[in-house]
C-alpha cells in the first residue's frame, strides 16, 4: 500500500517500514535507548523490527544504520541506530555494513527543526567511502534508524547510497512520528 504522502511527494528510498507510532510505550523505548543508554533494549526492539519488515529483510543483501558524526558519537558513546541495525542483522542472518555509510558533515540536532530546516541540515551529510562502494553497488539494502519523523535524514542517507549504486533501499525504523501541520 502506498500512502497519499508518498504519492504526492515520492521519497528517494523504495519503501518504509516501522514497528509503531512514536507515542506511548514506543516513544519511551526509543528515548530509553537513545538518551538513557538502555542498549539492553536493542535486541528486543530489533526483533520487532525484523518481524515488521520480514519480507524486505529476506530479500536484502545487507543491513546498515544511519551513522552519527564522529563528534556526536564521541559525546554519546554509541549510535542507537547502529545498535538496532546490528541486532536486526544478527537476528536475520544478514551482513551488517557498519562502515559502508559515513556522516561526513557535522549537523545540528534535528529536534525542533521544521521539515525544510531538517532537509537543509542533512543535505550532503552522508557519503559512501570509496572503499565501501563495492559493498553497496547493485545491492538491496535495509537502512535502519530509530525514528522516522519527516524523512529528511533517511532521504539524505538514501541519496548517498543510491549515488553509490544501491539498487534498492528499504528504510526500517522502530517508530514513526505522525506528520503534523508544518
Amino acid at each position: 500500500m502506498v500512502s497519499p504522502q508518498a504519492i504526492a511527494h515520492p521519497p528517494v528510498f523504495d519503501r518504509l517500514r516501522s514497528v509503531a507510532l512514536h507515542e506511548g510505550v514506543a516513544r519511551h523505548l526509543v528515548h530509553d535507548l537513545k538518551y538513557r543508554d538502555r542498549v539492553d533494549l536493542a535486541p528486543m526492539m530489533a526483533g520487532w523490527m525484523v518481524r515488521a519488515a520480514s519480507t524486505e529483510i529476506a530479500q536484502a543483501d545487507a543491513i546498515l544504520a544511519v551513522p552519527l558524526h564522529r563528534m556526536r558519537m564521541f559525546r554519546r558513546m554509541f549510535n542507537q541506530s547502529a545498535e538496532l541495525a546490528r541486532h536486526v542483522a544478527e537476528q536475520a542472518g544478514k551482513p551488517f555494513l557498519a562502515h559502508a555509510l559515513v556522516r561526513r558533515k557535522r549537523t545540528q540536532q534535528q529536534v525542533g527543526l521544521t521539515a525544510n530546516q531538517r532537509s537543509l541540515n542533512v543535505r550532503g551529510a552522508f557519503q559512501v567511502p570509496e572503499g565501501a562502494a563495492p559493498l553497496v553497488f547493485g545491492k538491496r539494502l535495509v537502512l535502519v534508524d530509530d525514528v522516522y519523523t519527516t524523512g529528511a535524514t533517511v532521504s539524505a542517507a538514501t541519496s548517498a547510497l543510491k549515488k553509490a549504486g544501491a539498487a534498492d533501499v528499504t528504510v526500517l525504523t522502530f517508530a514513526r512520528a505522525l506528520a503534523g501541520p508544518i
